[in-house]
């Protein structure tokens, strides 16, 4: 039978009513959509930190990532906190050696060392394989010049914890990094945590960035100290560190990123800027470290040595351990002027 003819027994309807009825919309084809649901108005404020993709790039976009020969490394984060097996701190680096640790440095912001117990000769020998050791007045002395204690639990003031800061930004040339040894670590607590401020750069809006390119902020030893100390101890030492302006972006001087570099401790405002705009403003950098994406935490173990990229990153030591004892000791090295 031909379609035709199948069509004259099967549809009963004139033909003119079925084509109508064919080329009415039904709802699952209509070319017109539905409405949204009506929302009440809702606005954020500006400036915050939303949920959202970070971009994570532990590395330049054009280094190249090869093996490490002496030594076995586990990443702790994603961008940032790297551990060091098979590394006996107390003996002398050859040049092979201090290569490859300066690479992962580089790759990785700040280093772990399990179970190392040095002696401070030791830690400061480690240390000068970078250059220079700072000496730093304003903080507890340990065994030498170049070796800052602090002894923190029980009665002991919470002095230099629970704050976002990268170290001694109010010199001219703050520090290149630093080895820091736990000596007492408590039962529990104590942690430090290390934020990658390439990462925290690389997240700002491009409004930001750019409202912040070739800008210049203030860094002052004061605002850090004050919370801690009387006018006796600081007044002498306002000669000695005078503010200084570092840009609010330095590029890395070996792997050439760029870096968010004001902190809450040292830096006062944004060169320039009326003090409102500057607070605001500095208030939005200085939570970039605060993303969690971008930092790595340390549980510390008496004898465990951290080596950090000061020009990289910002720490924080969490202040939970009371009325337990927490020592440590560290050894600064000498940096140079950022830009």
């Amino acid at each position: 039978m031909s379609v035709t003819d199948t069509t004259a027994v099967t549809d009963t309807a004139p033909v003119t009513e079925t084509a109508e009825r064919d080329a009415e919309p039904t709802a699952t084809d209509s070319a017109v959509p539905a409405d949204p649901p009506a929302l009440r108005p809702a606005r954020v404020p500006d400036g915050g930190l939303y949920e959202g993709r970070r971009t994570l790039r532990r590395v330049p976009a054009d280094w190249t990532d090869r093996p490490y020969d002496r030594f076995e490394l586990v990443p702790q984060g994603r961008v940032i906190g790297a551990e060091v097996r098979g590394v006996d701190l107390s003996r002398p680096l050859d040049p092979a050696l201090r290569a490859e640790l300066n690479r992962a440095l580089l790759e990785w912001k700040v280093l772990f060392f399990r179970g190392q117990h040095l002696e401070p000769a030791a830690q400061r020998d480690f240390a000068r394989n970078w250059g220079e050791l700072e000496t730093n007045p304003l903080l507890d002395r340990g065994s030498s010049a170049e070796v800052v204690r602090f002894d923190k639990g029980g009665d002991a003031a919470p002095t230099f914890e629970n704050v976002w800061h990268a170290d001694v930004t109010f010199r001219e040339r703050p520090a290149l990094g630093a080895v820091l040894q736990i000596r007492e670590a408590p039962p529990v607590g104590g942690d430090t945590m290390w934020a990658d401020m390439a990462a925290a750069y690389d997240n700002l809006s491009d409004e930001i960035k750019e409202r912040i390119d070739g800008a210049t902020a203030v860094h002052d030893f004061l605002p850090g100290f004050a919370r801690f100390f009387g006018p006796e101890r600081l007044a002498p030492m306002q000669e000695v560190f005078p503010p200084v302006e570092h840009p609010v972006v330095r590029t890395h001087p070996e792997t050439g990123r760029k870096l968010l570099f004001v902190n809450t401790s040292f830096t006062t405002h944004l060169t320039g800027m009326p003090r409102r705009e500057s607070d605001e403003l500095l208030r939005q950098l200085v939570q970039q470290a605060h993303v969690p994406e971008y930092q790595v935490r340390f549980r510390w173990q008496a004898g465990d040595v951290a080596f950090w990229d000061n020009r990289a990153t910002q720490h924080y030591a969490v202040d939970d351990y009371a009325p337990h004892r927490r020592v440590a000791e560290r050894v600064a090295i000498a940096g140079d002027r950022p830009y």
